[in-house]
């Protein structure tokens, strides 16, 4: 993967939110709360005991928990990240969980190294949107699942709506958009995943898209400051803003935020799914 157009000493190659501590416990209890999309939309395919199937880019969990159980006894599961904290801590859940049919092995998603149509389902969650020249990782997937196989992804699309206006609000988002378009990724890729699937040669599309609205207190409720503070260092990096800037702007977007009357719909969330001619 090519390098970032911002950078810091923590972020990996060509993946924008980079691997601080902040970022994995945000990608922790990410996947905890968008296990049930998940749940739907492998459902959808029909994921079966015995398949084997790759959560490429898993993070630091991914969903490889949901696979093992879905595609066991029988199968197996193989998630793969390029950073080595997240490998590692990938590897302790899975150890400390007892999934023995899961194992996780650092690799690239553009170059994985995997043998040509290896898989019966290839899997990437909030990967897309996180590198430059998403297509080219879309390929790869395509070429690693068996004919007949499935190539499934749940991308976000930034809509960033909320009402009532509120000005720190508009000055994080538009901080959040400018990092994002520095790191030459796009945060509005849900849109386009179709599109792209079909583009890549698959067929029998199909896809949903998520409009979740959180109460007050729902961590899901702060993903843009939440982003914003992953995004921090490189931030900060680039000049965009100072860091007592920083820290009052986001000190306000989440007072408006936290506000019972306040609407937000910051994310569409969207899960895609193709097969592999035979």
């Amino acid at each position: 993967m090519r390098a970032q157009a911002i950078g810091d000493h923590q972020s990996i190659p060509g993946y924008t939110l980079g691997t601080s501590a902040v970022e994995r416990d945000r990608l922790r209890n990410q996947a905890a709360d968008l296990l049930p999309h998940s749940k739907d939309l492998f459902s959808s395919i029909g994921v079966q005991p015995g398949w084997h199937a790759l959560d490429l880019g898993c993070g630091p969990i991914g969903n490889l928990g949901l696979l093992a159980e879905m595609t066991g006894p029988g199968g197996s599961v193989l998630g793969m990240d390029v950073n080595a904290d997240n490998v590692a801590l990938a590897s302790e859940i899975v150890r400390s969980e007892g999934l023995g049919t899961v194992r996780v092995q650092a690799g690239d998603a553009r170059a994985t190294g995997l043998a040509s149509s290896s898989f019966d389902l290839v899997h990437a969650r909030l990967l897309l949107i996180n590198v430059p020249s998403p297509d080219e990782v879309l390929a790869e997937m395509v070429r690693v699942v068996k004919p007949g196989g499935w190539v499934t992804g749940e991308e976000a699309d930034a809509i960033l709506v909320c009402y009532p206006r509120n000005e720190a609000w508009d000055r994080m988002c538009a901080l959040l958009l400018r990092a994002w378009r520095l790191a030459d990724a796009d945060i509005s890729i849900g849109r386009r995943l179709p599109e792209m699937y079909r583009l890549a040669g698959l067929q029998d599309i199909g896809f949903r898209v998520y409009a979740d609205g959180h109460p007050v207190g729902h961590r899901r409720r702060m993903i843009v400051p939440d982003l914003v503070r992953s995004l921090r260092p490189k931030i900060i990096a680039a000049g965009l803003i100072t860091e007592r800037e920083l820290d009052e702007l986001d000190a306000a977007a989440r007072a408006h935020i936290e506000d019972p009357a306040t609407v937000l719909a910051p994310m569409l969330y969207v899960t895609v799914w193709g097969r592999k001619p035979v």
